[in-house]
Formats: structure tokens, C-alpha cells, sequence
């Protein structure tokens, strides 16, 4: 319920003739709408009941200046501490995708994640009598002699993981051909994915980029953290179009010190030409002419940032696509608009040939993508919109622990 009350620190004074400091993290008022005695009250109500019922358990601090009057410490406008309303539509969906992804997370990868993905390395833990069948490279010898009889260390695996999220947030992710956008699938699987590494006890990160870094959140544990993750890929509007997914990379490589499992989440319909700034005409029909014109094979330095991020951290590919970016519907002529360009085209869709050579160039471009992760080093998990993801999740899981166990 305390979630945010200010993002600093707040001191206070003159409330039981004492000064002390708060320390608290979030303040959610939105959660104060299912309590019907709270809905009309100011924060800075909530925050004097607050203090009164714990004033036992808050510390004391020193005035930081003699200068500054405390009744000045708690004449704050309310408008001050107002918290902007999550609305109810967007607190509705979050809550959809988070029991949705919670049933997958327990009956389909119930500790797959925790199995595929390792720890940085082993920590000692005790040493144990020898046993038939233990593996004798463990014999602690010191031990033996002293006790005249063999006794071997064992380990457990160092299982605290950084699990980060970098998620496409580019113009090309808001089509969608059925009842969900490939920005919407995308929070799911983000969802999927952070849920299991907050039940393994792992962090979770986020970096939401389009050609520029548009967010980033460090790595931190804990449910309501997970739920800020979703809602930041789900409804977080970025300020550019375009993509670039080696800024992104380059990003990761600085913010992340230590080896974490880093999962992209994208269409990979990288920006050909432009910043992907070019504003969208109203009257035009919006859709992702990247689908026309092919994924193609990633730039270079993409490639490059690839395996260079390979190298030093567990890099998944998360590939998401909609059934009408291979095969196109036979609508007539259509006029199209990059959603991250602007660029626009005029497609004849009714004719039978133009639909085949499109849907066999489309296969080879992706064909082409799937080489080049391949040849980066990167596990690729192929996703539709119109397409259940949780027998794909699954399949990637079970061949990368086959995968594990042959070494």
C-alpha cells in the first residue's frame, strides 16, 4: 500500500513534537481505490495517520539546518504530493497479462527457466562423507587426512541472476492484424519471462529502445517492480520511431557489469533510411511498410553488437511477427504507411502473383535473419500474434536444456 509517498526522502516535524525522516519508496494512491475510507483523502492525511500509528518504529533525525522553521516542514500543497492516476483501462490490462502469464509461468515452464538459465558460478557449501557413486575429483584431501576417512565438498550453484529486458518499442510494433499488436505480445512474454525470474529470486531489468535509448530501469526484484515493467512496455510512448538495435546493445554493455540473461524482444524491422521521426498522415492508413519491403538481412554493426554482447552475457532473441509481414491478404490496392518512416506506398494485393513472389521473398528474408543470429551465437524463439506462444516458450526451453545436459 505504501509504495510512493515522494521520491526523496521526506522530513517532517512537529507531529508528535519530534523531527524524523521517512523512508519510503513508492506510494501507489491508486491502490487506495478499493478502500472506500480512503478515497477522499489528501496524502498529506494518509501520511500523518501513517506517522502516528508508527511513530514507535520511525527514526529520529537531525535538523540538517536551524534555519528552516518546522512548521514550515509540513505546510506541502496538496497538489504537491499528488500522484498522477493510473486510469482503471490501464490497471485492468496489467492485471489481464499478469494472471494470464502467471497460469503459463505455473503449468507450462514450471522450473524450465530456472534450469536453462545458470549461475555465474559455484559457492562452497559443506563437506560431507564420501559416498558410492559421489564423484571423486571432490575428495577434500586436507579433510581425509585429519579424519582418516575420505569426505568430499559440495557446492550450490550461485543462483542470483540479472535478467534484462531490451524491448522494441519502435513505430512498427503497434500493427497488428488480429486482437493483439505485436506490442502487446511483447509485454506478455516480457511478463512470462520476469515472473519466472522473480520466482527463481532473480532481478529483472528493463531498457525500452526504438533508435535512441528511451528507457531504462536497473535491475531489481519484487512483484510490484515486475508489474512497473509491463506497464512501461504496454503503454510507455516513445519520443522516436525508428530502430536501432546496436545503440541499444552498446547501451546494455555499459549499464551491465556482470553476466546477465539478456532477452530482445523485437520485430527486427530495423530503419532503412530516415530517423524514423516523420509524423503519420491521418488520412492514410497506417500499417508497417517494412513488411512490404522485407526484413533483409541486419546492418553490419548490428551483427556486430550481437556477438560482442553474445560474448559477454546470455543473449535470447525474442522474434515477434504478424501473419500479414509474410503473406498479404487479398484486399486489392492498398496504399501503405510506414509506421516509422513515413514512407508511403501503393501495393496491389489482388493479384495472385504479386501475393506469391511477395510471400517468397518474405521467407527468404526471414530465412536470412535466422542465419545471421544463428551465426552471432543467439537462441531465437519465433513468435506470431495470431499464434499461443506457450508451446513455443517451451519448445525453446526443452532444447536448450537437452542441449545443456549433452554439454
Amino acid at each position: 500500500m505504501f509504495q510512493r509517498i515522494l521520491g526523496p526522502s521526506v522530513e517532517l516535524g512537529d507531529l508528535l513534537r519530534r523531527e524524523f525522516i521517512i523512508e519510503v519508496a513508492e506510494f501507489h494512491l491508486n491502490g487506495f481505490n478499493d478502500f472506500a475510507p480512503f478515497r477522499f483523502w489528501h496524502p498529506t492525511e494518509l501520511l500523518q495517520n501513517f506517522c502516528r500509528a508508527h511513530a514507535d518504529k520511525l527514526r529520529l533525525a537531525r535538523p540538517q539546518t536551524s534555519s528552516i522553521s518546522t512548521e514550515l516542514l509540513f505546510r506541502i500543497p496538496h497538489s504537491a504530493l499528488r500522484v498522477p492516476m493510473i486510469p482503471r483501462e490501464i490497471l485492468k490490462k496489467i492485471r489481464q497479462i499478469e494472471i494470464r502469464t502467471n497460469r503459463i509461468v505455473t503449468e507450462t515452464l514450471a522450473g524450465q527457466y530456472h534450469s536453462v538459465f545458470k549461475g555465474q558460478g559455484m559457492n562452497f557449501d559443506e563437506v560431507r562423507e564420501y559416498q558410492p557413486g559421489d564423484d571423486v575429483r571432490a575428495i577434500d584431501w586436507n579433510v581425509t587426512a585429519r579424519m582418516n576417512h575420505p569426505f568430499i565438498k559440495k557446492f550450490v550453484e550461485e543462483r542470483e541472476l540479472t535478467l534484462m529486458l531490451v524491448v522494441d518499442v519502435s513505430g512498427s510494433g503497434l500493427f497488428g492484424s488480429r486482437d493483439q499488436s505485436k506490442r502487446e505480445l511483447a509485454a506478455e512474454i516480457a511478463s512470462v519471462l520476469a515472473f519466472s525470474a522473480i520466482r527463481n529470486n532473480d532481478k529483472v531489468g528493463l531498457l525500452l529502445f526504438s533508435d535512441t535509448v528511451e528507457k531504462f530501469i536497473p535491475p531489481r526484484k519484487g512483484r510490484g517492480h515486475v508489474l512497473r515493467v509491463i506497464r512501461e512496455v504496454l503503454f510507455f510512448e516513445p519520443k522516436q520511431r525508428g530502430t536501432d538495435l546496436a545503440h541499444a546493445l552498446e547501451f546494455v554493455g555499459r549499464v551491465l557489469p556482470h553476466k546477465a540473461i539478456t532477452v530482445i524482444i523485437s520485430d527486427f524491422l530495423l530503419s532503412r533510411s530516415g530517423t524514423g521521426t516523420s509524423t503519420a498522415t491521418p488520412s492514410k492508413p497506417s500499417a508497417s511498410i517494412q513488411s512490404a519491403r522485407g526484413t533483409g538481412p541486419l546492418p553490419r554493426e548490428t551483427h556486430t553488437a550481437l556477438r560482442q554482447t553474445n560474448r559477454r552475457h546470455d543473449v535470447v532473441a525474442v522474434h515477434i511477427a504478424d501473419r500479414f509481414e509474410s503473406e498479404l491478404p487479398a484486399l486489392g490496392r492498398l496504399i501503405l504507411e510506414d509506421a516509422e518512416t513515413g514512407e508511403v506506398i501503393e501495393l496491389n494485393t489482388g493479384s495472385a502473383s504479386s501475393r506469391s513472389e511477395f510471400a517468397a521473398r518474405q521467407q527468404q528474408q526471414q530465412a536470412e535473419l535466422a542465419r545471421q543470429l544463428r551465426s552471432a551465437g543467439v537462441d531465437t524463439i519465433q513468435l506470431r500474434t495470431d499464434v499461443p506462444y506457450a508451446a513455443a516458450l517451451g519448445r525453446f526451453f526443452e532444447s536448450r536444456e537437452k542441449r545443456r545436459l549433452r554439454g
